[in-house]
């Protein structure tokens, strides 16, 4: 039996804090997400000024990214490569960029998800956050 490590509050509380200081510093207005690595809402940051609907999106994206054990813009790649079918994958929302999954010591332990401007951005701002872990 393997053992593996989780997110605790303070790890949120860490990537949450690191992530939204990326984004204030390039003015940006997103929202934040961080789950764990059945994709389960740990914790969610609506910084002032985003649309409301990316409040449903990061989740979304960071829920892509715990479950499929990859980046989320590798679904959205599949999908503009024609392989519009993988639509249908089941569980499988946030097939945009910006969410990316949390690595330590070889597992998957959770997923930072980010919506609100470029998909690139949001990536940049999910690596910031989880960066500020130092796994």
């Amino acid at each position: 039996m393997k053992t593996k490590s989780v997110l605790e509050a303070a790890d949120v509380k860490t990537i949450l804090a690191a992530a939204e200081k990326e984004a204030t510093a390039n003015n940006w207005a997103v929202t934040i997400a961080v789950v764990d690595d059945g994709g389960h809402l740990l914790g969610l940051q609506r910084l002032d000024g985003v649309a409301a609907i990316s409040s449903h999106i990061a989740p979304a994206k960071a829920h892509t990214a715990a479950l499929g054990r990859r980046e989320s813009k590798i679904y959205e790649d599949i999908i503009n490569q024609g392989r519009t079918s993988f639509l249908s994958a089941p569980l499988l929302q946030g097939m945009l960029e910006g969410g990316v999954p949390i690595v330590k010591d070889g597992q998957i332990i959770g997923a930072v998800g980010v919506s609100g401007v470029k998909s690139s951005e949001d990536a940049q701002i999910a690596k910031a956050g989880i960066a500020a872990l130092g796994l």
